[in-house]
């Protein structure tokens, strides 16, 4: 592994030297971004992989949505569509992206869209729907034609950016310098004791600026549901015959707590973003019927059951099919002033939504 990044460090230092060429050009004013008279809460990193995206969006419009009318709008990563585009509950993965699917199906009250171009798609949301008095963008850190109010900036505590690389040899889309264009700045999937003084050095180490707040949060998983029912639980015990399934960019966290809960007959791992077909499905399901019979389940993420749950699979093979969900639980108590934060902001930038 390091001598296939040293031989690939070149490639990173052009890719460094070209993002940060595009970056100079928006920082010196001669590429102008678009700013919006509605609140923008923009959710994004600089690594690509699973840094918590998705389920810090969910807290978002779960966060938001009581109180105000709010509209979801993604790039719709892995779709086979172009432009902008509603997500409708009954809509498939391959034509508006796993990510932006799920969120719908947990929020069929929220305008959720999608466009490759978030001011295109800003200006088609506002269009649609002039009453928004919110949009939440997601993955829009890097999408400098448009300035979000609030830039809430995700980090992986298991892959911190400050000990990582750039392109091609690391997983850095951006420079570390760029952290200082965040608000806030989110460390996701800590262990959930996570003492203060490693709190403290991460602090140091990411260089905070007195107007940013840094926060610490962990996950906690529900009991599997079942992707057709949503009302059908499992209740996770030693009995249980699980075979996990994935097709995420980092699994280790899912396998990890399933296998804190049982021992499992078998896992498959797929490259994130995966398009599952009806054949991999009944290949699994047929050769865990081989072996165990009627007596197994197949549990998945909640990302991957966006993508599962619209193939056209027999009910005998849904009935098998779960997924874990979870939520975004913060450390240090501090939920009630990121809620806070969040909230004062879009209470204090509503207003008509007219682009300048």
């Amino acid at each position: 592994m390091k001598q296939l990044r040293l031989i690939l460090l070149p490639f990173s230092w052009l890719y460094w030297l070209a993002v940060k060429f595009r970056n100079l050009l928006f920082d010196s004013g001669i590429a102008h971004g678009f700013q919006f008279d509605i609140p923008l809460v923009c959710v994004g990193n600089i690594t690509i992989g699973g840094t918590g995206k998705t389920p810090h969006t969910d807290y978002l419009l779960n966060l938001l949505k009581p109180s105000n009318r709010i509209a979801l709008l993604s790039r719709g990563y892995g779709r086979k569509t172009k432009g902008f585009r509603i997500v409708e509950v009954n809509s498939t993965s391959e034509e508006v992206g796993d990510e932006p699917l799920q969120l719908k199906l947990r929020h069929p009250d929220v305008t959720c869209a999608v466009h490759e171009d978030r001011v295109n798609g800003v200006i088609e949301l506002l269009s649609a729907n002039p009453q928004l008095e919110a949009i939440v963008l997601d993955d829009a850190f890097q999408h400098r034609w448009i300035i979000p109010g609030l830039n809430i900036l995700m980090m992986d505590y298991h892959r911190p950016v400050y000990s990582d690389f750039m392109l091609p040899a690391g997983n850095l889309r951006d420079n570390i310098s760029e952290i200082r264009r965040a608000q806030i700045i989110i460390v996701s999937k800590c262990p959930e004791h996570l003492p203060k003084q490693k709190q403290e050095n991460i602090c140091k180490r990411l260089k905070i600026y007195p107007n940013q707040t840094l926060y610490f949060t962990t996950v906690r998983y529900g009991h599997p549901k079942n992707i057709s029912e949503s009302s059908t639980e499992l209740i996770l015990s030693k009995s249980n015959k699980v075979f996990a399934l994935s097709g995420i960019a980092n699994p280790k966290p899912f396998v990890g707590y399933l296998t804190s809960k049982i021992s499992l007959i078998g896992q498959k791992v797929y490259r994130d973003h995966h398009n599952f077909s009806i054949k991999e499905i009944l290949s699994i399901f047929e050769t865990l019927s081989k072996t165990h019979g009627n007596d197994f389940v197949i549990v998945t993420t909640e990302k991957d059951a966006a993508r599962i749950r619209t193939l056209a699979l027999p009910q005998l093979v849904r009935n098998k099919i779960f997924y874990l969900p979870l939520e975004i639980v913060f450390l240090n108590n501090e939920s009630e002033r990121f809620n806070s934060q969040i909230l004062s902001y879009v209470r204090e930038n509503k207003s008509n939504s007219n682009l300048h």
